[in-house]
């Protein structure tokens, strides 16, 4: 019940908007007839409260995942537009004020005419008219692009070739490869065809183990019902591996603190992992052997910076591998490398994180890269050195709030290890 005052503001806040964007189309369609009128006036408040009725029962109600998901592409778009017209409806409204203030100042007959002429439509189109359908055409950008989005990048798979040199590897382990996925957030998904499309994908790359780097659901565990079978086709040879995100552990539905029901939540979680055949690494390690030789698998729970929870234990999960020559580190949170493994942790030779998304949005070319995110994440997406020290941020698998992904696309990571 927490939430619920912090949602009845923003639905309360999402009217009022509404209603301003809903005035401001109409006085520029001033010509419709009083039947347009009151089927546009009857769609526009059905399909809102509609939408606000939709949240409310997606948060509170146990409805399909799918129609779910239906209801928040519908919200995310609705905002996302009506955001884009905002600008030119207060820039609208800012300057027909100051032509009030004018009039009021200036009495003679004259500028009572030309003002007349700029406000009464004397014009071809009344400067009122042009910032609206301005707006309104702004507002179909990011429309399009994001339907885009949707509609092809959500879950159009990208596999992503890295070379992974490490000086210190055994011989044996020279030329293997491995996968890495991340951010699943299977609450989010809504086509099953199409995920079990990327890990058929994965699959065919023939990997001899995999890592998965977190956050297999957006809050609760029951998210997994429908995909769980899906996501248990991953095998490898030398198996495959996973850690928690900041999402796993229920922090965002339960709350921060400790309960009954969040800690079970959890339970279902790592016996989830244990079902689909993944070894989750919870502030420990593994000892790869190939041959007869062998590196290190650690893994912790989440650490991130700021905000973000700091459960891992790196004390732990590195005690007793001062014998590997090579540590291979999953943990969820990219910000750990610089907060706590560069500076106190010199024997990791690589970190293997997801959680940034790359934003969902942004440009990514084989020799450039940009998303919004580059200026909360220093280490956002790709491969990063710093000495000896190497970081992996695979952009994810999944998509958690806006439903798709424009220009960052979801990834499958291929690596391969190398002496040199």
């Amino acid at each position: 019940m927490g939430r619920l005052p912090l949602i009845i503001f923003l639905s309360v806040f999402l009217l009022i908007f509404d209603y301003y964007c809903y005035r401001a189309i109409l006085s520029v369609f001033k010509k419709w007839s009083p039947k347009t009128k009151k089927i546009f006036t009857i769609l526009w408040w059905t399909y809102t409260f509609g939408l606000v009725i939709g949240i409310f029962a997606g948060i509170y109600l146990n409805i399909y995942l799918s129609l779910r998901a239906v209801i928040m592409v519908a919200f995310f778009l609705t905002v996302v537009c009506k955001v884009a017209m905002l600008p030119f409806l207060l820039i609208d409204d800012l300057r027909r004020g100051v032509i009030k203030l004018l009039r009021l100042k200036k009495k003679n007959q004259k500028t009572e005419k030309s003002l007349a002429m700029a406000t009464n439509g004397a014009e071809p189109i009344s400067r009122s008219a042009f910032l609206v359908k301005a707006g309104m055409l702004t507002a179909a950008v990011p429309l399009t692009s994001l339907t885009w989005g949707i509609a092809y990048g959500a879950y159009d798979y990208k596999i992503k070739r890295q070379k992974l040199i490490l000086p210190n590897l055994p011989k044996a382990f020279d030329g293997v490869k491995m996968a890495q996925i991340s951010d699943v957030h299977s609450g989010s998904f809504y086509n099953r065809k199409a995920v079990l499309g990327g890990v058929e994908m994965l699959l065919g790359e023939k990997p001899d183990f995999i890592f998965f780097t977190g956050d297999l659901v957006n809050d609760k565990t029951d998210e997994m019902r429908n995909y769980q079978d899906i996501f248990a086709k991953l095998k490898a040879p030398l198996g495959v591996y996973s850690t928690l995100g900041n999402h796993d552990y229920g922090d965002y539905h339960y709350g921060r603190g400790p309960s009954a029901a969040k800690a079970k939540n959890l339970q279902d979680l790592i016996k989830t992992h244990e079902l689909m055949g993944w070894d989750l690494l919870m502030n420990e390690h593994r000892r790869l052997k190939v041959d007869g030789e062998e590196i290190g698998i650690l893994g912790i729970e989440n650490w991130g910076m700021g905000r973000f929870p700091k459960y891992g234990r790196m004390d732990l999960a590195v005690k007793d591998t001062d014998d590997l020559p090579v540590k291979l580190l999953l943990s969820h949170d990219p910000s750990h490398w610089r907060g706590q493994v560069l500076e106190k942790y010199p024997q990791i030779d690589a970190m293997f994180s997801g959680h940034t998304h790359g934003m969902q949005f942004g440009v990514r070319t084989k020799d450039f890269q940009w998303s919004p995110v580059q200026y909360i994440y220093k280490e956002w997406a790709g491969l990063y050195q710093e000495q000896h020290q190497q970081l992996y941020v695979n952009v994810g698998y999944g998509f958690l709030g806006y439903p798709g992904r424009v220009g960052i696309l979801p990834e499958i990571t291929i690596f391969e290890l190398k002496r040199t």
